[in-house]
């Protein structure tokens, strides 16, 4: 008979399987965004890499219903995460034989709505297959795995770049998403009793990863009536809490939708390299696993709305400089900023913002409707984010890649006036109640 310890051990080797197509996914965005450029130039590149992950953004909202729906209907986790991360081979691979700008567009959104498909199965998993005790270890696990493979995917892509056609990488990272296909049917078994989504929403460490993953989250699709009594509250101080912090969160992601968008095709026209620019998305990769291995400490001992306006303005002091060197400077010389900067917006200063606002956003959960606050937060999260990404091509185009960038600051300092007009509300002004 196998020891205990073994056969525990043996459980959780399926997290390995998600490596290959974190490895995968991981470069995608900056591959689509450079290809678009290579085959329209950097003007029409932009608008359309804006449109891209507009489309993109925009797809993953009624995606994450879907695949929730189907999540609680079919029982099977083995089947969906196999499923999902095969067909995510097959569209990354016909990448290379579309070659024309509606082709790639069109792809990238296909392959937006499958790999939504294994975000939830993948956390309830982890808490139908693992001890109760063992659930943070092994939600911290998963998410390492990710990010790990995440930074080895622009690892990949940085060394690649250098030798071999753009659009071939899409060929080898579709075989990484073929493998975790095959690791995923031969490490996953089912689990011997199935939990329903809410129970993801109810345990901080499988919030934490499955918003981590994806930014939308939904127990159900959010009627007309749910963002009417969140948002009336605004009528007294009493209870603005959460839509006040829900329109901080729309600022937060108009403003990344907007900055992130228009950041590599920023580079391209600062005629910085394919693989100078998967150097400098890697660099801040890197900085960002390293930051959330200390974030959850740093926001614990300290207030949740003093963390997260740190985080706010750091995050926008950055894109402020980042704008000001697209302004003043001429040619390579902003890949000093930009490689200075990034790390610290997109690594540190978000996985300060983003500890302590999804802390926020758990705590807020925990006393409300999860099935109405989470289909809210999502609904505004998705529509904020995809409105920033397709503003974003059109401002850098018209009015500058500084204008944009200076834009994105802006966004996150008026996000940092209404942080610190939250009213204190029970379970979220303090860092201890995590």
């Amino acid at each position: 008979m196998e020891p205990k310890g073994g056969k525990r051990k043996k459980r959780i080797n399926w997290v390995y399987s998600v490596f290959p197509v974190a490895l995968a996914t991981g470069p995608l965005s900056t591959l689509i965004q450079l290809y678009l450029i290579e085959l329209n130039g950097v003007t029409l590149g932009t608008i359309y890499s804006g449109l891209a992950i507009a489309i993109f953004n925009g797809v993953s909202i009624p995606a994450a219903i879907f695949w929730g729906f189907t999540t609680d209907r079919l029982h099977s986790r083995r089947g969906l995460i196999a499923a999902s991360y095969a067909v995510m081979a097959v569209v990354l691979v016909s990448f290379y034989f579309d070659r024309s700008t509606a082709g790639t567009i069109a792809t990238y959104s296909v392959f937006s709505f499958v790999s939504v498909a294994s975000a939830t199965p993948l956390n309830l998993l982890i808490m139908e297959t693992e001890e109760k005790g063992k659930w943070a270890s092994a939600f911290a696990k998963l998410s390492m795995m990710s990010s790990v493979g995440y930074v080895g995917g622009l690892v990949l892509s940085t060394l690649w770049s250098e030798k071999f056609s753009l659009i071939l990488l899409s060929v080898p990272l579709g075989f990484c998403a073929l493998a975790s296909a095959a690791l995923s049917v031969i490490t996953i078994a089912e689990p011997a009793f199935i939990l329903e989504r809410e129970n993801v929403a109810m345990r901080r460490s499988s919030f934490f990863n499955r918003l981590l993953t994806l930014p939308v989250f939904f127990i159900r699709a959010p009627k007309a009536s749910d963002f009417t009594r969140v948002f009336r509250g605004l009528r007294s101080s009493l209870t603005s809490y959460v839509p006040l912090f829900y329109i901080s969160t729309v600022l937060f992601y108009l403003s990344s939708g907007l900055f992130n968008t228009s950041f590599v095709p920023a580079m391209s026209a600062f005629s910085i390299t394919e693989v100078e620019t998967f150097a400098v998305i890697l660099a801040g990769a890197v900085a960002q696993t390293l930051a959330f291995q200390g974030a959850g400490r740093y926001v614990s001992a300290q207030s949740l709305v003093t963390t997260s306006a740190q985080g706010l303005l750091l995050r926008g002091w950055s894109y402020i400089v980042i704008g000001a060197a697209a302004l003043l400077l001429a040619g390579p010389l902003f890949i000093v900023p930009a490689l200075v900067m990034y790390p610290i917006a997109g690594g540190i200063a978000f996985a300060v913002y983003y500890t302590s606002s999804n802390t926020m956003m758990f705590n807020t959960v925990q006393r409300k409707n999860p099935g109405a606050a989470l289909g809210v937060y999502s609904a505004v999260v998705g529509i904020a984010t995809m409105g920033g990404s397709l503003a974003s091509g059109f401002i850098s185009v018209y009015l500058g890649f500084y204008t944009t960038f200076v834009l994105a600051g802006v966004l996150l300092f008026a996000a940092v006036w209404i942080v610190a007009r939250l009213p204190k509300s029970p379970g979220t002004d303090s860092g201890s109640h995590q």
